[in-house]
């Protein structure tokens, strides 16, 4: 029998056609979106990666571009599609040495970083056309950084709208293309040697 919770039916003709099964549980407000593929994620939590053996950032120059979803390979630094997007397109600019902070970098470090920023901005213009950026490095666990121990920057595109109601009352956010397609548009996109600026 299911525990009357006090919550009466919210819509029209629900009563004729619930029967009397329950799960264990209160119902609530939440939905749920399943994502299990974060778990292995999550169980480590902010500081999971602490060396350059564990390190995602570490270990993906060291696969195909394809596998690691890397769009660029710079002499310093180089640039990967993010795993977990907050929009399709979201990019990442590491430098390869692992390394925690941002001043830890070295002159050449940084001014690679910012030439990759700008060319990341430019290709997400000419393939995905979007209106705004928002460009960030968060700095330790307590800023919010997901691999405090390897130094990345944020370049996320933005469209006018892209906030709409689905993340913020669901808490869900639609990504439109799947990973492997978005990298091979920018990789594709992006200016080689010969075509830099």
């Amino acid at each position: 029998m299911q525990e009357d919770t006090g919550v009466s039916p919210e819509y029209p003709g629900d009563a004729e056609v619930t029967d009397d099964f329950g799960l264990a549980g209160v119902p609530d407000a939440f939905q749920r979106l399943w994502t299990p593929h974060r778990m292995a994620y999550i169980k480590g939590g902010q500081q999971q990666f602490k060396n350059q053996d564990d390190c995602p950032f570490c270990v993906a120059p060291a696969r195909s571009d394809e596998e690691s979803l890397i769009v660029y390979r710079g002499r310093t630094c180089f640039v990967v599609l993010n795993l977990f997007p907050y929009n399709p397109g979201h990019l990442l600019v590491c430098p390869y040495r692992h390394v925690p902070d941002y001043t830890d970098i070295t002159v050449e470090e940084t001014a690679e970083m910012s030439e990759l920023t700008q060319t990341a901005m430019r290709v997400l213009r000419k393939v995905a056309n979007p209106s705004g950026f928002n460009l960030g490095m968060n700095q330790g666990v307590t800023g919010g950084a997901g691999i405090a121990a390897h130094l990345h920057q944020h370049v996320v595109p933005r469209w006018g709208g892209d906030g709409n109601f689905f993340p913020i009352i669901a808490q869900t956010k639609a990504i439109t293309q799947t990973l492997d397609e978005v990298r091979q548009q920018v990789a594709d996109a992006w200016p080689g040697e010969s075509d830099a600026q």
